[in-house]
C-alpha cells in the first residue's frame, strides 16, 4: 500500500470514528435516561445478574457468530485443513473480527460487571443497559464495516470507547473505596502515562516508518521513469 493510500485511509476513518461517536452517544443517552427503569434492581445479586443476561446476549449475537462464520468458510473452501494456508479476504477478515472481539470481550465484561454493582437502583441500571446495547450494535458495525475496507471499520470504534470508558470509571470507584482520591488518581494517572507513552512511542516508529517506506519506493519510481 503507497504511503498516501494509508494516510487517506486513516482521514477517513477519523471522519467515520467521529459520526460513530456521536450516533453512540446519542443511542446511549436515549437508553439511560429515556428507557422504562428496570425493576428489582435492589440488591447486588440482582443487578449482577441483570448485567449476565446482557452480558450472555452478547457473548452469543457478537463472539459465537463470529465463530460460526469462520466455521461456514473453513467447510466450504480449502481452509478447511487450515495448515493448507489457504485464506480468502472474506475469511481474514472474520478471523480478525473474532479476535478482535474476543479482546474486547474482556474489557466489556470488566467494565459490564463493575457497572452494574455500582449502579444502585433501577434508574442507574439502565446505563448497564445502555452499554450493553452500544456494545453489541456497534461490534456488527465494525464487522460489516470491515468487509466494506479497512477505514469503515472505524463505525464500530465508539463501541471500544465506551467499554473503555465504563471500564476507566469502575476502576476508579473501587479505587476509591480502597484507598479515596489518592488511590484513584494513582490509578488512572499511570494508566494516563501508559498510554502517553504508547501515543508517541507509536507516533515516532510510524513517522520513521513512513521515510523508510518513501526512500524504498524512491528507485522504483526512478526505474520506471527511465
Amino acid at each position: 500500500m503507497e504511503n498516501s493510500d494509508w494516510r487517506q485511509q486513516r482521514r477517513s476513518g477519523l471522519v467515520i470514528i467521529a459520526v460513530s461517536a456521536v450516533t453512540a452517544a446519542c443511542l446511549w443517552l436515549a437508553i439511560r435516561f429515556l428507557a422504562p427503569v428496570i425493576p428489582g434492581s435492589t440488591s447486588v445479586g440482582d443487578r449482577l445478574l441483570f448485567a449476565f443476561k446482557w452480558w450472555c446476549l452478547a457473548v452469543l449475537l457478537c463472539f459465537a457468530t463470529g465463530i460460526d462464520a469462520v466455521a461456514h468458510e473453513r467447510l466450504q473452501s480449502p481452509a478447511f485443513d487450515p495448515l493448507v494456508g489457504y485464506e480468502t479476504r472474506r475469511l481474514q477478515i472474520n478471523l480478525r473480527y473474532l479476535q478482535n472481539t474476543l479482546e474486547q470481550l474482556i474489557v466489556f465484561t470488566a467494565g459490564l460487571f463493575g457497572l452494574a454493582l455500582y449502579s444502585d437502583n433501577g434508574g442507574q441500571m439502565r446505563a448497564v443497559e445502555a452499554t450493553a446495547v452500544v456494545w453489541i450494535l456497534f461490534r456488527f458495525a465494525f464487522w460489516l464495516g470491515y468487509h466494506r475496507g479497512a477505514a469503515m471499520r472505524s463505525l464500530g470504534a465508539a463501541g471500544v470507547a465506551l467499554s473503555l470508558i465504563v471500564l476507566v470509571y469502575v476502576v476508579a470507584r473501587t479505587r476509591f473505596d480502597l484507598g479515596g482520591a489518592i488511590a484513584t488518581a494513582a490509578a488512572l494517572g499511570l494508566f494516563a502515562a501508559i498510554e502517553a507513552v504508547l501515543f508517541w512511542t507509536t507516533r515516532a516508529r510510524g513517522e520513521l516508518g513512513s521515510e523508510l517506506h518513501r526512500s524504498d519506493q524512491a528507485p522504483d519510481r526512478r526505474e520506471k521513469a527511465d
